[in-house]
This record gives C-alpha cells, sequence and structure tokens, in this order.
C-alpha cells in the first residue's frame, strides 16, 4: 500500500506532459534516447521525454539506480526543443545517487609511454522505469537506460608562458575529466607564499624555485601524484632538448620532492640551471612541465613503490613525443649569465694591466740607466783626449 502511494503521488507531482503535445515525437524509445554529459564535478543525464510517455511513464516514473531522494530525481527540460527528463548528480562516491565507481589500470600511450599503469576510473549506473499499474499483470514495457562516464586519472601540465606568475585552463565538462582546474605556481619561498618573480634579467643560478601543482573541484577520494616534472627549451616539447628533474624512482640532485600523492597538490623544489646550449646567450629561458596522475587516496603508496613500476633510466636529452593532453599555462623560467665568469675575465684583465704597467716601468728605468751609463762614457772620453 505504501508503494502504490508513494507511484501515485510520483504522478500527481509529474509534468502532466501530455501525449498530444509530444506530435510527431510520440514514438516508441530507441538506444540514443539519453544524452550523457561527463562533467567536471557532476554528471548530466537527459532522457528524451516524448517516448517515455508513449510507453505510459512520465519523468517521475524515471528512477536512477533505484534512489528515491529528491536529488536524485528528475526535472522535465523543455527550453532546449525537445522535452527531456534530466538528472544531474555530483561526482563524490558517497552522493553520487547509486553510481558505480570502478578503477581500472591499462599501460600508457603517447607522452604517457613510459608508464605501465595507467589508471582510469568509470562511473556507470542505471535509469529504470517504475510501472504504477497494480494487479497480476501490464501492458507497459520496462524501461532502462545505462550511462557510463571513463574519467582518465593521468594529464599533462605545462608551463609555458613568460609574463605570467601564475594561471590555470578550465577543462570542457565533456572531456570527462574531475579537474575543473589545474595550477602550476612557482614561489620563492619554502612556505610557498611567496610567488617567484622573475626579473628581466633572470634569477640566478642555484636560485631555489619551489613549484606547487594543485587541482581544485577534485573528489575527496582522489590525491595528485606527481610522475614525472621535466624543463624543456621549447614550449611545446616536441622536437626540444629537455631535461628531468625527476621521473619515478630516479631524480636530479639538485632536486627535493617535498609533498606527492599525498594530497590534492603536490610540491617540489629545484635549483635554477642553464642549458648548456644556451651559454652564448645573456639568459637561459626555459619550460616546465609536470605529468600528473590522480590515484585512489588507498593506493597512491603503490605508485611511489620502484618495485612495481617501470623506472625511466635516463636523465639526459632527448626529444618527447608530444600527445593531446589537458595543459596549462604559467610562467617561463629565465635564468641570468654566469657572473662568476665575467669576474673571472675582469680579474684577468685587471692582472694584464698591471703586467703592462709594471713592464712599463721596467723599460723606463732602464732607459734612464742607459743614459746615464752614455753621458758618464762621454766625459771620460772627453777628459782623455785633452
Amino acid at each position: 500500500m505504501k508503494i502504490f502511494i508513494l507511484l501515485l503521488s510520483m504522478v500527481v507531482r509529474s509534468s502532466q506532459l501530455t501525449l498530444n503535445e509530444c506530435g510527431v515525437e510520440a514514438r516508441r524509445p530507441q538506444y540514443n534516447d539519453i544524452a550523457v554529459e561527463c562533467g567536471t564535478s557532476s554528471i548530466t543525464l537527459e532522457i528524451k521525454l516524448c517516448p517515455v510517455i508513449y510507453t505510459g511513464y512520465n519523468e517521475s516514473l524515471l528512477i536512477l539506480n533505484h534512489m528515491m531522494q529528491s536529488e536524485c530525481r528528475a526535472s522535465l527540460e523543455t527550453s532546449g526543443g525537445s522535452p527531456v527528463a534530466r538528472f544531474t548528480f555530483p561526482l563524490n562516491m558517497t552522493h553520487a545517487c547509486g553510481s558505480v565507481f570502478l578503477t581500472t589500470s591499462a599501460a600508457g600511450t603517447g607522452v604517457f609511454s613510459d608508464f605501465s599503469n595507467i589508471q582510469t576510473v568509470n562511473i556507470s549506473g542505471i535509469v529504470r522505469s517504475v510501472d504504477p499499474t497494480t494487479g497480476t499483470v501490464t501492458y507497459n514495457a520496462e524501461l532502462k537506460y545505462y550511462y557510463s562516464c571513463a574519467y582518465p586519472l593521468e594529464y599533462l601540465i605545462n608551463n609555458t608562458q613568460i609574463d605570467v606568475s601564475a594561471s590555470s585552463i578550465a577543462v570542457r565538462d565533456n572531456n570527462g575529466t574531475f579537474i575543473s582546474t589545474l595550477s602550476m605556481t612557482l614561489y620563492s619561498d619554502e612556505n610557498y607564499t611567496e610567488p617567484l618573480i622573475i626579473p628581466e634579467a633572470g634569477i640566478e643560478l642555484r636560485t631555489s624555485v619551489y613549484v606547487k601543482v594543485k587541482a581544485t573541484n577534485l573528489t575527496s577520494q582522489y590525491h595528485v601524484l606527481l610522475d614525472r616534472c621535466y624543463a624543456s627549451i621549447s614550449p611545446l616539447p616536441t622536437n626540444s632538448s629537455f631535461f628531468n628533474l625527476f621521473v619515478p624512482c630516479n631524480k636530479d640532485r639538485l632536486t627535493t620532492i617535498l609533498l606527492n600523492g599525498e594530497a590534492q597538490e603536490a610540491n617540489f623544489k629545484f635549483q635554477a640551471f642553464r642549458f648548456i646550449e644556451q651559454q652564448n646567450e645573456t639568459v637561459s629561458t626555459y619550460f616546465l612541465h609536470c605529468i600528473t596522475r590522480l590515484c585512489e587516496r588507498s593506493i597512491c603508496s603503490t605508485f611511489r613503490d620502484c618495485n612495481q613500476r617501470r623506472k625511466r633510466s635516463t636523465l639526459e636529452t632527448s626529444d618527447v613525443e608530444s600527445t593531446d593532453t589537458y595543459t596549462l599555462t604559467s610562467p617561463m623560467i629565465t635564468t641570468a649569465s654566469d657572473t662568476s665568469s665575467s669576474k673571472e675575465q675582469a680579474a684577468v684583465a685587471d692582472e694584464r694591466s698591471d703586467s703592462t704597467a709594471g713592464l712599463g716601468a721596467a723599460v723606463g728605468v732602464l732607459a734612464f740607466v742607459c743614459i746615464v751609463a752614455l753621458s758618464v762614457a762621454a766625459i771620460f772620453y772627453m777628459r782623455l783626449r785633452n
């Protein structure tokens, strides 16, 4: 009796869209009657309503994953043309209206080809019709609409702008990513409170640069893990020399990883350097790139275990293959020329100047002695003749 009263109240609360109002759109349901939008913070389902009404139901009789809560119920939307029943629910395992979260792993491809374990989380579920008919039999067909959204957990963050200290890029909702913004910010202090300001002449060599990679609008069950960060001369690393600050299980000796895979941000620092091929230039400029993984909190530690992942064996320069990835822009790094070399050159110049002055004085003294000797010899010669 309670179920019947509930179904009856659902029918009363419906939009009362009639079959006559559907016109030519009144037909039997088809497989493409559902549209799925995999958003950055929520998933939206839109089901064409006229086929639903044609079958004997309405939007209030469509139930998402057996969830009866009001926030999991459909609403009627007619502003976009054909009327649809719309469901919207957040990307949160505890409030996703009964959706199933399944994480899978596969070998990486493209720019991630050096990683043997790239994760993807699949969020899926079903919308089913509830038949209000009472009795032994019904003439209404049961409706089932399946949905699925796949979210990759690996991203490429690029540092590619000269005059910006930090920025982020919004990712389009239909890309199917958990992250609405990824940001990479450079700081000058270990507390990550003072943004790094790079002067026109560049920062001094061996200056400590503090880097923060942060994800916002991210579901709480995931943490940020940096798989690889490297610098390249070109904003786009294709066909450009690069230098690895760190890769899985290996890092440059002057790079320190401070926080990685333990929160929704990752922090590290490195000392400013120069590319040798730019040694004849006044300043050395390069760009920072980070490949970022989102890992479930419970298993992030396995990705930091060197025994369970493929190692990159080199820290030398070569070519990097580019692929279609999510990128954002943050400041280009500029280092000043090696001032110690200039000082050494100046010191050598001063030594040469001092040597020249000393040699000139010695020659002057010798010339004076010679003149005196010639004068004395002349005097003696005159006396001898007399």
